[in-house]
């Protein structure tokens, strides 16, 4: 968006304050007697001199390691080529996240229906983790083994997770909004020993009983030899785990254990495997991505340290759920030293405006969400800036999907006017991301901030060369540490290739969209590349028309699809999703026509637009095209358990205007 033939600049950073990013610069400058002058000359040496860069940061963020590495990368060998980190260098997860030790809050927690703020020291933490340590050992799990959650977004949930870390074993987790079927086909790939559960949760007011879920889980995990409940609605005497098999109560299963004794941090090679993520599971069986011990935390580190400035002093938090690949990265914020806020529940219950009553209650600092969340509350009219203080929060990070440019200007007109707006975007794929916030550079409308360290992102044409200020596809061109290191039972590496080296051999592709503001260096997201839309030859994103779209006051949601006929040809589909008090006529479906006229092409208009009651969503919160495609062509939905809202793909089947066609 541009204002006058400008970019409109909505934030900038006060240049008087220096950060992180300035003095990272400052240590490159002196080490390599560069003269790097800001942050576009930084990142530009961070990916042509990518061993140095990471070398640096290594030395820069204090990371506790047993034996130092030998070798950084081989940079002899080609991103395609998936090259080893550090090698020789020796460390463990845990340890790193617990290398503060003190009176100071890690982690604060509540949720809805709680009334109470819990909170645990970085010194109980330590303490706790140990004893869940000793615990899983004494159970039998060793280095290598896996153990997983099906668990809300709670202290044990982190403590679990930093127990098994501490073994040198791998940890994954799935959340209870999970059905059965999706929880299987992620944890029967991967067969764990132990399994952290709870028996009941809370979400949209309602008390959700959780137990019958997971005796179906663990009668489809044949490896499991205890099942760990974590009473988390009800008192333990009145929970029955007498039909689960390996069933016992975490604290009968901490019993023995408790002590002062000092943790014994396994240590383990950088690419050791930490945690083992899952794709959405919306075209077929979760792919099993295994993610590094040390490539997770020097990439999340970075994130939090350079890109976010996380410091001592903040209190952090990121609506999410175990799930979500946002739950690990913001569990990460410990390496900083920062106190953590862990909420779980419903964002909008009793009130729309609980997260903002947290932050002024915690003095929350860094407030981190979906896209979507920002889109409910505007259109709820809620407006904290003008009932809450906010003064202590210096950043709202988003993610999930792109964020609409109505949805920069929302959170400055109505939320606060002197916050960094970041906006991020990476993937379980990486387990972090590829840009986004920077307290070093402006917020632009619609735009995410800049291009992260040591991350050789590129907009590529059709050519396969580098594009700015027009669409191309993300590719990154050079090896990072977080890299997955291999995905769970991929002989081969097949469905690695396939995944992400198919369309250029030697390069990353994402499967996304995006432009390069070569002007800001700021990027727009156009979303996903497998639901390109390509009519009469024009290749465009779906986030193109959704940013038109859902501009007007009638529009709640929307949903862009691509339908082929029986000749090969394609026309658009677009499905509007209104506010409750909205009526579809033909006066609204003509003004959105002359919108998308105007503002993109003539043909980009698509050739159907329709109401429609709902739009699906993954259980992490991204809208669902492929499904939708799939629905309208006639075709069968493999995978409905990866959708939060399976029964909203039949309003998609056997819709006259679109099987007229």
């Amino acid at each position: 968006m541009q204002e006058n033939g400008k970019d409109m600049c909505l934030w900038r950073p006060d240049v008087r304050k220096k950060t992180k990013i300035d003095e990272f610069r400052e240590i490159v400058n002196q080490k390599y007697s560069t003269s790097l002058g800001d942050y576009h000359e930084l990142y530009k040496w961070s990916v042509e001199e990518y061993a140095h860069f990471w070398e640096t940061w290594w030395e820069f963020g204090r990371f506790v390691y047993s034996s130092p590495p030998t070798q950084i990368v081989d940079m002899s060998l080609s991103i395609t080529q998936v090259p080893k980190w550090f090698s020789g260098a020796r460390l463990n997860f845990a340890e790193n996240l617990l290398r503060f030790r003190d009176d100071r809050v890690a982690i604060y927690a509540t949720g809805e229906g709680q009334p109470n703020i819990s909170n645990v020291t970085y010194k109980e933490l330590y303490k706790q983790v140990g004893i869940y340590a000793r615990a899983l050992k004494g159970h039998g799990v060793k280095n290598g083994d896996r153990v997983v959650g099906y668990l809300p977004n709670s202290p044990a949930a982190v403590k679990a997770m930093l127990g098994t870390a501490s073994l040198g074993a791998v940890w994954s987790s799935t959340s209870p909004d999970f059905g059965v079927t999706g929880v299987l086909e992620r944890f029967t790939q991967i067969e764990p020993t132990v399994l952290f559960s709870v028996e009941a949760v809370v979400y949209n007011g309602k008390v959700h009983n959780h137990l019958n879920k997971v005796r179906k889980v663990v009668a489809g995990l044949k490896n499991l030899k205890k099942v760990v409940i974590i009473p988390f609605v009800h008192k333990k005497n009145e929970i029955d785990l007498s039909d689960i098999p390996n069933g016992m109560f975490l604290d009968d299963f901490l019993a023995e254990w408790e002590s002062d004794e000092d943790i014994e941090f396994e240590q383990v090679p950088f690419h050791h495997p930490q945690f083992i993520m899952f794709s959405s599971g919306t075209t077929g069986v979760p792919k099993c991505m295994v993610h590094s011990v040390g490539g997770t935390l020097i990439q999340i580190a970075k994130e939090h340290v350079l890109h976010c400035n996380l410091t001592r002093d903040d209190v952090f938090t990121y609506y999410t759920t175990t799930g979500w690949m946002m739950w690990n990265w913001l569990v990460v914020g410990l390496f900083s030293g920062c106190s953590l806020f862990l909420y779980d529940g419903s964002p909008l219950l009793p009130t729309p405006n609980v997260l903002w009553d947290l932050v002024d209650k915690l003095g929350i600092t860094v407030l981190g969400t979906g896209a979507k969340w920002l889109d409910v509350l505007e259109e709820k009219g809620v407006h904290p800036r003008e009932t809450h203080d906010l003064s202590s929060l210096r950043a709202i990070l988003s993610t999930g999907s792109p964020l609409s440019p109505h949805s920069f200007h929302y959170v400055y007109s109505s939320i606060k006017q002197d916050v960094m707006l970041g906006s991020i975007t990476g993937g379980t794929d990486i387990i972090s991301c590829f840009m986004g916030s920077n307290p070093s550079l402006p917020v632009y409308e619609g735009e995410i901030q800049g291009r992260n360290l040591g991350m050789a992102v590129e907009a590529w044409g059709e050519n396969g060369q580098p594009v700015y200020n027009t669409r191309g596809d993300l590719v990154c061109t050079k090896p990072f540490p977080s890299m997955p290191t291999h995905f769970w039972n991929d002989d081969g590496g097949i469905k690695y290739t396939k995944a992400y080296f198919a369309r250029y051999p030697h390069t990353w592709a994402h499967g996304d969209y995006i432009i390069i503001n070569s002007r800001t260096g700021g990027i727009t997201m156009l979303g996903r590349s497998d639901g390109t839309l390509n009519p009469n030859g024009v290749r465009f994103g779906s986030a193109e028309i959704y940013n038109i779209v859902e501009k007007f006051e009638e529009v709640s949601d929307s949903v862009c699809v691509g339908q082929r006929n029986a000749a090969g040809e394609e026309r658009v589909v677009l499905f509007l999703k209104l506010h409750p008090t909205a009526e579809f006529t033909p006066e609204l479906t003509s003004r959105v026509v002359v919108a998308i006229r105007s503002e993109l092409s003539a043909r980009h208009v698509p050739a159907v637009i329709l109401p429609i009651a709902e739009i699906p969503y993954t259980l992490s919160g991204k809208k669902v095209e492929v499904a939708v495609r799939q629905m309208i062509q006639g075709e069968t939905v493999k995978n409905r358990a990866a959708l939060s809202n399976p029964d909203s793909l039949d309003l998609y089947a056997n819709i006259p205007q679109v099987q007229a066609w």
